[in-house]
């Protein structure tokens, strides 16, 4: 769906120097559109858990969100707190793939592309989400889920894929599993501005923590990882003690709002193309982007 869906309403973010300066130069001489870098395409997940009650904080959100700090030496947004996630690559397009659940012509009806697109967004998900933080989303039948990967065998396995020795299909195979499609929902797409080097077409997912399964911090692009509440991880933003992109401060949000981990995994929210435009507010430069109207069930 296009970001200027009648359902769409603007909201404002304030940015850092180093992103107002590039969205300031673009306003001031934009660029043909032959200079601008096509985006590419990428999975990220929001894997989410049941935490414990806090009884001290009326009304908060018991659903936790597993989320990693970018190394500060990462070209694509440094020391951000993201969800585990990255771009689409070749290994990503094999159809010889073990699959269970909605098929890739189904998730295509649903995210609205091309069903070889669907396909490779579906299969990044579930590899970057095993190669970031260990959590598989597969098991030996359409209805299993594989336990516990704490073993050195499974290291090895996600090394492999992190060297692109082997794709996830071929491992996959290999162990006589299948990937569970339907452990995942859709729940957002952006896409990075145009004034932006790097820029990525992002679907969003969602997933609750496989039962017996660890999110570890077993990844190179990470100096941190945990699992956050959203009104804690939104607080410490607002102190500005930790920095999040707009979609994702948007998405930890949207967390918060729900009222267990299965109901948020289970809503299928409207999903609107969202790419942020850079606009001049008094003496400084905000991204605006046009959210849908959308609230989490409670």
């Amino acid at each position: 769906m296009s970001a200027t869906d009648p359902g769409a309403r603007p909201r404002d973010f304030r940015v850092g120097r180093g992103l107002s300066e590039k969205a300031s130069a673009h306003l001031a001489n934009p660029r043909e559109q032959v200079d601008i870098v096509p985006p590419r395409l990428a999975s990220t997940v929001l894997l989410v858990r049941d935490g414990e009650p806090d009884s001290a904080s009326s009304g908060a959100s018991g659903v936790e969100v597993f989320m990693i700090r970018r190394v500060p030496t990462m070209e694509f947004a440094p020391s951000m707190w993201v969800f585990p996630g990255g771009g689409v690559d070749a290994r990503d397009a094999e159809t010889a793939i073990p699959w269970a659940g909605p098929s890739p012509q189904e998730w295509a009806a649903r995210i609205d592309v091309a069903e070889p697109v669907a396909r490779q967004l579906v299969i990044a998900a579930v590899r970057e989400v095993f190669e970031e933080c260990g959590v598989l989303l597969a098991g030996p039948h359409a209805d299993s889920v594989v336990g516990d990967l704490t073993a050195a065998e499974w290291a090895a396995e996600r090394a492999a894929l992190l060297a692109k020795e082997q794709s996830l299909a071929q491992m996959l195979s290999r162990r006589k599993l299948v990937l569970r499609s339907d452990l995942l929902s859709l729940r957002d797409h952006w896409v990075t501005p145009p004034f932006e080097p790097r820029r990525y077409d992002t679907y969003f997912f969602a997933a609750l923590l496989p039962t017996g399964q660890i999110a570890d911090d077993a990844t190179t692009e990470a100096d941190q990882v945990a699992w956050v509440r959203p009104e804690d991880a939104l607080a410490r933003v607002a102190a500005q003690q930790d920095r999040m992109m707009p979609p994702t401060i948007v998405n930890v949000e949207r967390v918060g709002r729900a009222r267990s981990a299965a109901a948020f995994v289970a809503h299928q929210p409207q999903v609107l193309r969202v790419m942020p435009e850079p606009v001049v507010e008094g003496d400084s430069v905000v991204l605006r982007a046009q959210l849908p109207e959308n609230s989490e069930p409670t």
